[in-house]
């Protein structure tokens, strides 16, 4: 996506995103004024936000990414966080260790919808449509990814940057010997 805000994709996205605002109009010349500036707008009236850690985040993403289901905005900051964007009261009924519901009464830093790099910034930008992330298929996706984490022992890793895996010793085909009998003497 383009971070033009001209582009009829951003415009409706910056449209269904500044909805939220408690004045529209100057959320969106905020971000027409400056396409690398962020708003806070407030989460819980069109949607909430779900925040993982950088680990489980990705890996969550990457499980939604191939599966058949659309998936609804992400964000992510330079601590390398996801925020999915949920429908509005899931993060009052969201029970999780590690995630950080952001619903009514929370405020959401929110880059403008081109941009896809530097800062907080969109690895799913909103087109508009007002498509949000199913909870339950969430869910189920961070039970995957955490899985998959475990199993890999990649877990949430810094600043999105994934560890060197270390190299195993291989396993030595002959047995080794157990320790010497005790005698009497």
């Amino acid at each position: 996506m383009s971070e033009e805000s001209g582009a009829p994709g951003v415009r409706s996205a910056m449209a269904w995103l500044s909805a939220a605002a408690a004045e529209p109009r100057a959320c969106r010349r905020a971000w027409e004024r400056d396409p690398l500036g962020v708003v806070l707008l407030p989460a819980g009236r069109r949607w909430d936000v779900l925040v993982l850690p950088a680990g489980i985040g990705h890996a969550t993403l990457e499980v939604l990414s191939g599966v058949a289901v659309p998936t609804g905005p992400v964000l992510a900051d330079r601590d390398a966080r996801v925020g999915f964007f949920v429908p509005p009261g899931t993060a009052g009924r969201w029970v999780g260790t590690g995630v950080r519901p952001a619903g009514r009464g929370s405020w959401i830093v929110v880059p403008h919808p081109g941009r896809i790099s530097g800062g907080v910034h969109w690895l799913v930008p909103p087109d508009g449509s007002g498509l949000l992330t199913d909870p339950g298929v969430l869910e189920l996706a961070m039970h995957e990814a955490a899985a998959r984490v475990r199993i890999t022992g990649l877990g949430a890793w810094a600043g999105g940057a994934r560890p060197r895996a270390e190299p195993r010793p291989e396993p030595s085909p002959e047995p080794r010997p157990g320790p010497e009998p005790e005698t009497e003497g």
